[in-house]
């Protein structure tokens, strides 16, 4: 009987144990996932819009209030505006050119050329130039400052080699320039390109000077040179149709004339 009641028991079936789990794991509380589209839909209806308060607008900010009160002059400044007069003072050629968006790697090439034509990119803030120019007689340039912008100095006159090196990068547009110490437009500069060189120009202005040397002698001697061959032709006693006059006897004034 119980062998029975110990089989009985073993076939006897037993009520499983539940578990509730999530799906996928733990709660992802950094990032936790979006709920669904019903869901969200009641959470945006249900959620509180704050009052908006707009607050005074303030005349000055804290970094111009702190720049009146101290007023200190910086050093570095000063030193990139003394290098900026340098430039300007001691360059024959200067060009102004307004930068737009480049990368570095594209505008290495160009500062590579520039320098073997000795010339120099350089790229300069409105408050350094506008320390560097003040008080000097390159003070109209500070219009052209109000932008990304870079200047090519160079210690000689070669507008057109720099033209044609800046022509190939579309980012750089020129707006003015500044030859043997004359500002020049966009129009003028590049008009200046094509004019012949120094030696070119003193060569044609030599020519003509002697041209009209020669031309001032040729017509003083013309006159000059008709009356000697004039002189030469009544010499030799040569008529129009080509033969020899007969040499004049000589009147002997001595000899008194015979009586008829």
């Amino acid at each position: 009987m119980s062998q029975l009641l110990r089989q009985a028991t073993l076939l006897s079936c037993r009520a499983p144990i539940t578990q509730s789990q999530r799906f996928r794991g733990k709660i992802n509380i950094q990032r936790p996932r979006a709920p669904h589209y019903e869901r969200a839909k009641v959470l945006a209806v249900a959620q509180s819009i704050p009052a908006v308060v707009e607050e005074p607008k303030k005349k000055t900010t804290c970094f111009q209030s702190r720049r009146r009160e101290t007023n200190m002059e910086n050093p570095y400044l000063t030193i990139i505006a003394r290098e900026v007069r340098n430039w300007l003072l001691h360059s024959r050629m200067i060009g102004f050119y307004h930068m737009n968006s480049i990368k570095q790697d594209d505008l290495f090439p160009v500062r590579v050329q520039l320098h073997k034509q000795n010339m120099h990119l350089k790229s300069y803030g409105k408050e350094v130039v506008k320390k560097a120019v003040e008080g000097t007689q390159f003070e109209a340039i500070l219009p052209l400052f109000e932008s990304n912008n870079c200047i090519v100095f160079s210690t000689e006159q070669r507008v057109s080699q720099l033209l044609r090196i800046t022509r190939r990068v579309p980012q750089m547009i020129l707006m003015a320039g500044i030859v043997d110490e004359r500002l020049l437009s966009r129009n003028e500069f590049m008009a200046y390109a094509q004019l012949p060189g120094l030696q070119a120009a003193q060569g044609e202005l030599v020519q003509t000077l002697n041209m009209a040397a020669s031309n001032l002698v040729q017509q003083l001697e013309t006159h000059q040179k008709n009356f000697v061959n004039v002189l030469d032709v009544h010499a030799k006693g040569e008529t129009n149709d080509g033969t020899t006059a007969p040499a004049a006897t000589p009147v002997n004034e001595d000899k008194q004339p015979e009586k008829a």
